[in-house]
């Protein structure tokens, strides 16, 4: 039996690979100059088809062989002409050459922003619907509609009749218009106002240069007259011309006061009142003004600012040449991920329990009663899972006589935990903060679609979930700078990761940011290699983009502060504090390539498990991320760190400092609550998402999204699914202490294009990375790399800062001769 399977297998191994069959460059370059000259000859048939259609049909038809076509293109062309024209869809097909001729061009010239399958889609559309208009509006003359258009007619019109056909017919050029051409009325609308327009203005100034031709031939005969008659002809023109002063902006104020309502009993906030209030603030320039006295008015002139001068013009005429650059052009066509992705775990509304609201006011007021404190005023907030009752105590009674209640208010609603914020900052009120019995799930799909993210200006903008209110709490992550989370094991730490990471692609385009991700258990940020050439960065000549192990850990922090170094060296020679300044002059090509500038994109940091780092690696994780949170802000590099244990020996004083920005979700004990933030609370928390966030100033308790592992499967799937970068984003090298700090000249391990490098160096005798970048194409890693490998050679002289490297090697012979000898020894 063993004879025979091994028979088998050899047998199966012995078949030959099927060959497969790959289009290469050079078939693309053959197939698009055939499609484009067969594209010409089919126009040049076609065109001659139209005059000579008559005489060529009784040809074609009978196939005599006897009498010669008059087409252009002999029997070829009459032929084809005769079965696309007058047996297919008519004078429509003018349309095929196009689409074959912008074919062949994209295979020919390799050109990636021509969508064949757009415009054969819409090529297709505008020949079956010419066809249709022109078999319905010239039915008697069948050739310019074709036979295939005539026939669509008859059966369309013995379908739903002329009228029918009629409306179809409009439908389907309507959408043409909009969906091809983007043509909506309200563009139109607004040409012709544009129109309108300059009629008038064009009216206006005939009309100022009539009345300046009449005054100067008016002055002419002022000699002549006397000066009474000339100080009258004054006095008419300047009451006859047009003002010139810039009219004022009008400001009317409305001073009627509503008083408020202060009303002891139990009230609730409604948040599309908030809502409208901000609408309210951000309308109009205009502010009405009224006065209950009808006869008073006041007019508000506001003065124009001056015109700056223009002071770089060099700068302006190259952008006004070339445009400014736009990092985002080689992934253009880069979409970014829906709403539709994401799962809606509920409605989003707060539903009301009036009886359960009632009963928590009375159990706080009878509470408060039964050790003599009175109340003036209370009010209720309704939140997602905590419910904010507000409370105004009476004249006299101290803060701390109800914060030292806590227990008891507790003990009387039966919560799970209450926190009282004595006194609200802001407010003259003391806050009391009770779990709802039914509490409501917070999706990510309503935080993301919520006006307050989609138009959020900010630079790296996340959506962690909804405030008690209701509002959707949003951020910016490059003004924190730096975010240290905690929480015990279950209560949402990592789905608060999951939030910031599907925040930031959602806003943020594969050009604009970058992660850094680290994983210490391995599971947490898998999904995340998906998208591992569009937003993720790495260590050269590493497999996996996603850290695991805490050697890479260590390296992949201080080649970071690698980064870190050599941005702020490009900062200073670009003469800007921040990288939004310097990305701002890139983009405006006031930076010079060729010197080493580049467009900068942020890179985030996220660290999931920062106790068992610290665990093992200790002073060699510590060092690099206090460095780092100290001084990358202002480059563009952000950390954000979880760990489940918030203890003084994993988050030391040094971290703290440098970490304004902190989450807390529900901890065990009050000592870890004051540990993340400095301050009670995190241990009243209820979990599930419940946390609280402070950025240096007040503690605001939120309800985290929910983002479940299927959602972020759907997101990275479709981002990755898309094109993508060559390879995910470079970070430097690092060596460690331990590796010889002396170059390498081993010519079994140099580049395999280190041959060619060198001849490029030598014939421009100019010894740059950014040179090899430009001729060889290469990434600024391997382009370093090989520098080093020829300065090890000896072709190219030491690093002299910003300077070239000096070339020793004259030229390729010279070059030749050397690496023979180099071979040779």
């Amino acid at each position: 039996m063993a004879k025979t399977k091994s028979k088998k297998a050899a047998s199966k191994a012995k078949k030959p690979a099927k060959p497969k069959f790959k289009l290469t460059r050079k078939h693309h370059i053959i197939l698009g100059s055939f499609l484009f000259f067969f594209a010409l000859g089919l126009l040049v048939a076609f065109i001659s088809f139209l005059f000579t259609w008559q005489f060529d049909q009784s040809i074609v038809t009978s196939s005599q062989v006897d009498s010669q076509p008059k087409n252009w293109l002999s029997m070829f062309g009459a032929s084809i002409s005769h079965f696309f024209i007058f047996k297919g869809f008519g004078v429509a097909m003018f349309s095929l050459p196009f689409m074959l001729a912008l074919t062949g061009l994209k295979l020919f010239l390799n050109l990636d922003n021509l969508k064949l399958l757009n415009i054969w889609f819409w090529g297709c559309y505008v020949i079956l619907l010419l066809s249709l208009s022109l078999s319905y509006f010239a039915h008697d003359f069948p050739i310019l509609g074709g036979v295939v258009g005539f026939e669509l007619h008859e059966l369309i019109t013995n379908y739903i009749g002329a009228i029918g056909l009629l409306l179809l017919l409009i439908f389907m050029f309507i959408v043409y218009l909009v969906a091809r051409i983007n043509l909506t009325p309200e563009k139109v609308v607004q040409f012709f106002n544009k129109k309108s327009e300059s009629v008038k203005a064009e009216f206006q100034d005939n009309t100022n240069q009539n009345a300046a031709t009449s005054k100067a031939h008016y002055d002419t005969n002022k000699t002549s007259e006397g000066q009474s008659a000339s100080a009258e002809a004054t006095d008419n023109n300047t009451t006859e011309e047009p003002s010139t002063e810039p009219q004022a902006n009008e400001v009317e104020f409305e001073n009627s006061l509503e008083p408020k309502n202060q009303n002891s009993s139990l009230t609730e906030t409604n948040p599309s009142d908030q809502n409208s209030t901000e609408n309210k603030a951000q309308q109009a320039e205009k502010v009405v003004i009224k006065s209950n006295d009808d006869d008073l008015g006041m007019e508000v002139e506001a003065a124009k600012e001056e015109d700056e001068d223009d002071v770089d013009t060099k700068s302006k005429k190259i952008v006004e040449n070339f445009g400014e650059f736009d990092p985002t052009l080689e992934l253009s066509n880069y979409q970014f991920p829906s709403t539709e992705l994401l799962e809606d775990h509920g409605s989003g509304s707060i539903k009301i329990d009036q009886a359960e609201l009632e009963a928590n006011k009375n159990k706080i007021v009878d509470t408060l009663n039964n050790y003599k404190i009175g109340i003036a005023q209370i009010k209720a907030t309704v939140g997602p899972t905590v419910t904010l009752y507000e409370i105004i105590p009476d004249a006299g009674i101290r803060i701390s006589k109800i914060k030292n209640l806590e227990d008891d208010i507790a003990l009387s609603l039966s919560a799970l935990g209450i926190r009282i914020i004595a006194p609200i900052p802001g407010k003259g009120t003391i806050g009391i903060e009770v779990p709802n019995q039914n509490p409501a799930i917070v999706s990510m799909r309503s935080v993301a679609a919520s006006n307050k993210f989609q138009n959020a200006e900010m630079q790296l903008p996340i959506a962690f979930g909804k405030t008690i209110s209701n509002e959707t709490f949003v951020v910016d992550l490059a003004k924190m700078p730096h975010l240290l989370m905690a929480g015990a094991t279950g209560q949402g730490k990592s789905v608060g990761l999951n939030v910031i990471l599907t925040s930031l692609l959602y806003q943020k385009h594969p050009a604009e940011v970058k992660f850094i991700l680290v994983d210490p258990k391995k599971v947490e940020l898998t999904l995340f290699n998906k998208i591992e050439r569009h937003y993720l960065a790495k260590l050269p000549d590493t497999d996996e983009a996603i850290i695991t192990d805490n050697t890479k850990v260590i390296d992949t922090l201080n080649s970071l502060c690698i980064e870190m170094d050599a941005r702020y060296d490009l900062l200073k020679d670009a003469l800007v504090r921040n990288i939004s300044e310097y990305n701002a002059k890139f983009k405006k090509r006031k930076l010079n390539p060729e010197n080493g500038h580049r467009y900068l994109p942020y890179i985030v940091l996220v660290v999931d498990e920062f106790a068992d780092l610290i665990m093992t690696a200790g002073k060699e994780v510590e060092a690099p991320i206090a460095r780092l949170a100290q001084l990358a802000r202002a480059i563009g590099i952000h950390l954000i760190i979880a760990t489940q244990r918030p203890s003084v020996n994993v988050i030391t004083g040094m971290i703290k400092a440098n970490f304004p920005a902190r989450i807390a979700f529900r901890v065990t004990s009050k000592i870890d609550s004051r540990t993340i933030l400095d301050a009670g609370g995190a241990d009243q928390l209820i979990g599930r998402g419940d946390m609280l966030f402070t950025q240096g100033n007040d503690l605001i308790r939120l309800q985290c999204a929910f983002v479940d592992t299927p959602e972020v499967e759907k997101i990275t799937e479709f981002i990755g699914s898309q094109k993508a970068y060559p390879d995910a984003y470079q970070l430097p090298e690092y060596s460690g202490e331990d590796s010889q700090s002396t170059l390498a000249n081993d010519i079994d391990e140099r580049d395999k294009l280190f041959e060619q490098a060198a001849e490029v160096i030598v014939t421009a005798q100019q010894g740059s990375a950014s040179l090899l970048q430009r001729k060889l194409k290469l990434g600024y890693n391997r382009a370093g790399r090989i520098i080093d490998q020829l300065e090890a050679a000896g072709i190219v002289g030491p690093f002299e800062g910003s300077k070239a490297r000096q070339v020793n090697v004259p030229d390729l012979m010279a070059l030749k001769q050397l690496l023979e000898n180099e071979k040779n020894a």
